[in-house]
């Protein structure tokens, strides 16, 4: 194992940035790592100036070349009964412990200490380096980045996601839209409980009939993904303020996780007219400040690349494994994929232990990230 990468993960661990926190001073550090090797970076900051993606790239100017993604954000630790410090490296028994450890600083790890190889040898094409924000909460921070290289001449050719695959490559997985409805309705007295427009129940119908439009999505299948159809899932509810007070206000949170081929107009347009044309008149006819809004939250598109592709052929070649498969969680490849760059995703880790107490990464699994990023760094000299 390289002692560079132990130590640039124990530093990264370090950092607390859970999604609702601030990256800045980790991408400060990979920044002032990157410049000391003379590599030019550029930080694209969110609207309050709190976070930042960080973009760099180096070996040869102009287009083309291999993009290496991650993101720098983990998920919370609270409520959850570690029993190693979260925000710190614990190295036991060849595992080593931490937040984010395999989802995903042990991938940046590797890149990071994979920099001087990459360096020490001329490179055919550009090496292009994106370290995000938010990819935990939707991939919100990495727009910006993406809308880089939509508009630059320069952009890559080829993306490789370090999302924790157990470096098996991965050719797809699922888009995922996230709402939430807020219903208004009229409180009142329960003993008067028609006088009023329980919000809670016109809730309940909505919910139900997101039930109806999931079952209507489900019937087309794809045996390439787990499971092998869209899904719809209600997860937070909230409203009403106690047992005989008709709930003046109700809100919602769900989720429709769907195949990369699927759209999802028809579903969200039945689902309006619906609250529209049955339900808002229903409640109108007893309060006419009765309202249903609909407030998207997050949104990304499905990932379905080709595993017969010559990059594939590469990247299985580089990581050592030509198993391709699917994965249930999401990533940004989709939006890199819509700017125009093919992805593949494939990095060290198992999400099987990923936003869980005593998040681990094996340190086989780094060492395998390390030797794929060594075969990269070959076939980028040599092509």
């Amino acid at each position: 194992m390289n002692n560079e990468v132990k130590s640039i993960l124990a530093t990264l661990l370090a950092f607390d940035t859970t999604s609702r926190e601030s990256n800045l001073e980790m991408i400060d550090y990979i920044n002032r790592f990157l410049s000391g090797f003379g590599i030019e970076c550029r930080l694209f900051y969110d609207d309050d100036g709190k976070k930042a993606n960080l973009y760099a790239r180096l070996g040869p100017p102009g287009p083309g070349g291999v993009m290496l993604s991650g993101h720098t954000d983990v998920v919370p630790v609270d409520g959850q009964r570690w029993t190693v410090p979260p925000f710190a490296l614990t190295l036991r028994d060849g595992l080593c412990y931490g937040r984010g450890s395999t989802d995903m600083k042990g991938f940046i790890a590797c890149v990071l200490a994979s920099v001087p190889a990459f360096l020490a040898h001329p490179l055919s094409m550009p090496l292009h380096l994106a370290f995000s924000y938010d990819e935990e909460v939707g991939c919100l921070g990495v727009r910006s980045l993406v809308n880089h290289l939509k508009a630059s001449k320069d952009k890559p050719a080829l993306c490789i996601i370090g999302e924790p695959t157990e470096m098996r490559p991965v050719y797809g997985h699922k888009g995922k839209l996230a709402m939430r409805c807020h219903i208004h309705g009229k409180a009142c007295h329960s003993a008067y409980a028609p006088d009023g427009v329980n919000a809670i129940e016109y809730a309940a119908k909505l919910i139900t009939r997101l039930g109806v439009l999931g079952e209507k999505l489900a019937l087309r299948q794809d045996a390439r993904f787990d499971p092998p159809y869209s899904t719809v899932q209600v997860g937070l509810i909230t409203g009403g303020a106690a047992l005989n007070i008709v709930p003046e206000r109700c809100q919602f949170d769900f989720e429709i996780r769907h195949l990369p081929d699927v759209s999802l107009d028809e579903t969200l347009t039945g689902l309006q007219a619906y609250a529209n044309d049955e339900l808002v008149q229903a409640m109108r006819a007893v309060a006419a400040e009765a309202t249903i809004r609909f407030q998207p939250l997050s949104q990304y598109p499905g990932l379905l690349s080709d595993p017969q592709s010559a990059f594939a052929g590469w990247l299985a070649q580089w990581a050592g494994n030509d198993t391709f498969s699917t994965v249930a969680f999401g990533t940004e490849g989709g939006l890199f994929d819509e700017a125009g760059v093919a992805t593949l995703i494939c990095g060290p880790g198992s999400m099987e232990q990923g936003h869980k107490p005593d998040e681990f990464i094996a340190l086989s699994q780094l060492d395998q990230c390390l030797a794929m990023l060594d075969n990269l760094r070959r076939w980028m000299a040599a092509s």
